[in-house]
């Protein structure tokens, strides 16, 4: 009887450890939410080039235009202003 008093108990306290709770006072960020002036999610990747007028993913333009994988090269083909 007893030890299963202690194995319940354990059990009680093993799942009481587990459970996680969210920040009071404030609310969390949700996932892709950080978008810039022109939309773009800049946690996924993207930056707004000028020149195609669409958020960007540099690596992937860089590849398909045949650019150097570059933020300079990037700025310079979507015709960005300098950061």
């Amino acid at each position: 009887m007893l030890i299963k008093f202690l194995c319940g108990s354990l059990f009680l306290i093993a799942l009481t450890a587990c459970t996680t709770k969210a920040p009071q006072g404030s609310e969390a960020a949700m996932v892709g939410s950080d978008r810039d002036a022109h939309a773009c999610i800049s946690s996924a990747g993207y930056r707004w080039c000028a020149d195609t007028q669409q958020c960007e993913r540099p690596w992937e333009l860089a590849k398909i235009q045949k650019f150097a994988n570059t933020q300079a090269a990037f700025d310079k083909y979507c015709d960005n202003p300098e950061q």
